[in-house]
């Protein structure tokens, strides 16, 4: 008997859309938007960690750096639903989310140069003021004006690429490699966050012109690779319009993200945990020299010492974001999150009773960036698997509303509370009230999710609304 050889394996290949890639062809997409990553994420660390300090340099109380954050927040709560219904029904040569990377970065820039020269900036609209005979004013009122102004401008141009970017994702990134794709986005992201704040964060105060100005640089080039080397697939024709204008439309956006109990307890997700992200804005008051007269002691920490600090909370997270992607795709992320809740929680308040100088402050707080870790690898792959991919930008953008939100609710009680305790250490206790609610919240959405199929047969509710069809009531 003669034996005939056998075939050939032949190659996988992913699929996404109208997108077909080799492993090849994957690994080069995912390795550009990565590269963005890295970047994205540098200029994510810049904002957070420069702003409340530019505010206090200026004399800025804790109420008062609240009010500005929640100010940006307003925008992006009124842009964001936009944003995503825009992207969404936008067709063009490049596609429907690279033309906005490619229009909104230059404004970017510009914003943080802007941000960067708020010293000099302050001091000539005092100039100018105090020309035109107005004498109530201050150079340090000038500056926090300029300050906020120009943060607000960076809230709204970087909210189209940070929302069109998260789009991007699920356009060309396989389902099937989706969770160890955001676990190297997230160990990507955290190389990022190390760099800033161990080579960055303690000459800003001495260079804070030429920090904003190098992030934006290499800001900008980054995402104009992406423009150039990720190429979007085919997209059906969007749905026509309905007749009534821009009412009409906010009334059916709303009908169709605001009224499953599904998605709304998905959305608090976001809710809750944003408003624990808020009082780590304060955390560098209580680890350094920055803290207010007649507040409890701080710990003492220069601003170059806490930089370090913080750097090294971030490289736990690498090893921990480069394991999570496999077990996310093996128990799927809502399993993984409610663990990484879970000692969130915990290790944040654990922080309020053991942190009691620079060393326990590292130690405690690399613990908790490292659960931290096992959360946010797990959340970034959730919405994906849970909301309707044909209009993914339009749910995608009313989760990151109720995010923005708890971002102008939380930063004014956050200052107002840290005003009545007058002790930063508190920041702790309030994060972990914060994620014990998202943990309660996710609870109750693994119990829904398990009612509408699980694992095996789970499939986003249709809340869309469509026409319906000729000759039926």
């Amino acid at each position: 008997m003669e034996s005939t050889p056998a075939a050939a394996p032949t190659a996988k290949v992913y699929r996404v859309g109208t997108l077909t890639y080799t492993k090849g062809a994957l690994f080069q997409v995912m390795f550009w938007m990565l590269w963005g990553d890295f970047f994205f994420q540098l200029l994510e660390s810049v904002t957070p960690a420069l702003i409340p300090l530019q505010l206090r340099w200026q004399g800025a109380s804790d109420t008062l750096i609240g009010f500005v954050g929640s100010q940006s927040a307003i925008v992006a709560v009124c842009l964001y639903p936009f944003i995503g219904t825009q992207s969404d029904r936008y067709r063009g040569r490049l596609g429907r989310r690279r033309p906005f990377l490619l229009w909104c970065t230059p404004p970017v820039v510009l914003s943080l140069v802007l941000l960067g020269a708020a010293n000099p900036a302050g001091a000539m609209v005092h100039s100018v003021l105090s020309w035109m005979g107005s004498s109530s004013v201050t150079v340090a009122g000038c500056t926090i004006a300029w300050i906020a102004l120009c943060y607000v401008m960076w809230v709204i141009f970087n909210a189209y690429i940070a929302q069109v970017y998260m789009y991007l994702f699920v356009d060309v990134i396989p389902q099937e490699v989706m969770g160890k794709f955001f676990g190297l986005y997230r160990a990507v992201g955290a190389i990022g966050s190390l760099a800033f704040n161990r080579w960055a964060l303690g000459a800003a105060e001495a260079h804070t012109l030429h920090v904003y100005t190098l992030v934006g640089l290499l800001y900008a080039s980054a995402f104009y690779l992406i423009v150039w080397k990720v190429k979007e697939g085919e997209y059906p024709p969007p749905p026509p319009k309905k007749s009534g204008g821009g009412l009409a439309e906010a009334k059916r956006y709303f009908q169709e993200c605001f009224t499953h109990p599904f998605y709304l307890n998905l959305y608090s997700l976001s809710f809750f945990y944003w408003s624990s992200l808020v009082p780590l804005g304060f955390i560098v008051f209580f680890a350094t020299q920055a803290g207010q007269p007649g507040y409890a002691p701080t710990l003492g920490l220069t601003l170059q010492e806490f930089g370090q600090v913080k750097s090294w909370t971030f490289l736990i997270q690498i090893p921990v974001y480069f394991m999570m992607g496999p077990l996310i795709d093996r128990f799927h992320p809502i399993r993984v999150s409610l663990v990484g809740l879970l000692l969130i929680s915990v290790s944040y308040f654990s922080c309020y009773w053991l942190v009691q100088g620079a060393t326990s402050l590292l130690i405690c707080w690399t613990i908790n960036q490292g659960v931290i870790a096992i959360h946010l690898g797990a959340g970034a792959a959730l919405t994906p698997r849970m909301l309707p991919r044909e209009k993914y930008g339009q749910f995608f953008s009313a989760n990151q509303t109720f995010g923005y939100m708890s971002m102008i609710i939380a930063p004014p009680i956050c200052g107002q509370l840290l005003g009545m305790v007058r002790d930063y250490r508190y920041l702790f206790i309030f994060c972990g009230v914060c994620t014990s609610l998202t943990l309660v919240a996710l609870i109750t959405l693994y119990f829904q999710w398990q009612r509408l199929g699980g694992d095996l047969h789970y499939t986003p509710p249709d809340t869309i609304l469509k026409a319906p069809k000729p000759g039926t009531a």
